[in-house]
């Protein structure tokens, strides 16, 4: 069976009743109870979006997480009562795309997700949305703020790779294998590329939201 989200959590009052909620707005949800449940329910089922929370009765919700992204790209988000900075740099490192605090409000959990999997919709058509950002695929055309954006082919190229891959930390070596075909590209050529990107896409350039530099190790397109 297809849903839209799952929930992991051994908190069983908590993850019934956010599924419930969830279901009656519409968010077709299931719930399992810890690790070796979740590994079960998805060799039977599918689900567009995972609620992960990081401490399980049964295993790591980190090692969970790295587990599942080594057969699945969809978002995870990561629930836990930890308030730890190096949790939630964990959590992004290992292939979290979004890290919820508990005790969390319904109304807003539910808003994220349904966010979460209107973009993932858009995805399917071929781009990404949020109401600033507007990346067609297809059409090969950037908007920001409403305007249309020039972009060389490529920019676009670098900026497509970087969009389809949300929340996952892109190596440089990877841009320069899989955008230019390329692995002795330099760092400059790819840090000009990426200023110009910023410069084309975000509200702030110097303080960018979308592309992030993952110090040592690459880039990030993040989500909003």
């Amino acid at each position: 069976m297809d849903y839209d989200c799952l929930i992991i959590d051994d908190e069983k009052l908590l993850a019934d009743s956010t599924a419930e909620y969830f279901n009656l707005f519409g968010v077709k949800t299931a719930v399992c109870y810890g690790a070796f449940a979740c590994r079960s329910f998805l060799e039977r089922n599918t689900a567009k979006l995972l609620l992960l929370d990081i401490n399980l009765d049964d295993g790591s919700g980190f090692a969970l997480c790295k587990e599942l992204r080594e057969r699945t790209q969809n978002p995870i988000l990561f629930i836990s009562a930890r308030t730890s900075d190096d949790d939630q740099i964990m959590a992004f490192h290992i292939g979290g795309d979004d890290y919820v605090q508990k005790p969390y409000s319904l109304g807003v959990l539910l808003a994220k997700v349904k966010a979460v999997l209107k973009r993932l919709g858009q995805k399917e058509k071929g781009g990404y949305t949020d109401g600033w950002l507007e990346i067609d695929l297809p059409g090969k055309r950037v908007s920001a703020g409403g305007k249309v954006m020039k972009l060389t082919a490529m920019e676009f190229k670098l900026l497509s790779y970087l969009a389809e891959r949300e929340g996952q930390v892109v190596s440089k070596q990877e841009l320069f294998e899989k955008v230019w075909e390329d692995k002795f590209t330099g760092d400059g050529t790819l840090n000009v590329h990426i200023r110009k990107i910023r410069e084309a896409i975000e509200p702030e350039p110097g303080n960018p939201q979308y592309i992030l530099t993952v110090w040592g190790e690459g880039y990030r397109f993040a989500k909003h």
